[in-house]
């Protein structure tokens, strides 16, 4: 009886690790809205709305001590509580990564853009996308799914490293462009940490997962 309620509660807390992944990602895709069409608006609002995702952070958080006080976890059920508080430390530095992103938002509003932003669209898709895969991993036990996400971090780096080198030619042939490239060359950085932090969710999956794994 009383492992069947401490298995409702581990199921409750991975519904939450769903919920709060699905405020981040809508965070991040409108951070990338608000970036696309200098939406000040849009950006003023994922900002604003920073404090929900850490009252859920502070609720999973409240779940996982509930579960390691309720009874005496397995190995199993400690390596899955530990590592979704190590998710949600993630999850939550993503979702101030968004507000980063918002904030230069707001200070390029007015100038239009140097360059297109085509490869910084690609990064925000990635990430999200790696973001979504590297939480149904955890939710399924799916470490197969955790190592792709891995692997696509590959892709997120790729990506910033031909941003990078475009905006520092681009600096160099014209130095009036230089406080926005280097402003989207921040934004660009943001999105190669959530990809980093994204990575690092999958790792604590297989942590979760794998009896030999040693992530600390």
């Amino acid at each position: 009886m009383v492992r069947l309620k401490f298995d409702e509660q581990l199921a409750n807390l991975k519904q939450e690790l769903l919920n709060m992944g699905t405020m981040i990602e809508e965070r991040i895709q409108k951070a990338v809205e608000a970036l696309l069409k200098q939406d000040v608006e849009l950006a003023e609002y994922i900002m604003n709305s920073d404090e929900e995702v850490d009252r859920e952070e502070k609720k999973i958080e409240h779940l996982c001590f509930n579960l390691l006080m309720q009874q005496q976890p397995v190995a199993r059920d400690l390596r899955v509580i530990s590592a979704a508080m190590k998710m949600i430390t993630d999850m939550e530095r993503i979702g101030d990564h968004a507000v980063d992103i918002s904030e230069i938002t707001i200070l390029l509003a007015d100038t239009p853009y140097v360059k297109k932003l085509e490869d910084i669209s690609k990064m925000a898709s990635t990430t999200i996308e790696m973001l979504i895969r590297s939480i149904e991993a955890y939710v399924e036990h799916d470490m197969v799914k955790a190592g792709e996400v891995i692997k696509s971090d590959d892709i997120v780096d790729e990506l910033f490293l031909k941003v990078k080198a475009e905006l520092v030619e681009m600096i160099h042939k014209d130095a009036n462009c230089g406080e926005q490239a280097a402003d989207l060359l921040m934004v660009a950085k943001y999105f190669e940490r959530i990809g980093d932090h994204a990575t690092n969710i999958a790792e604590w999956v297989i942590f979760s997962l794998d009896d030999k794994s040693r992530k600390s």
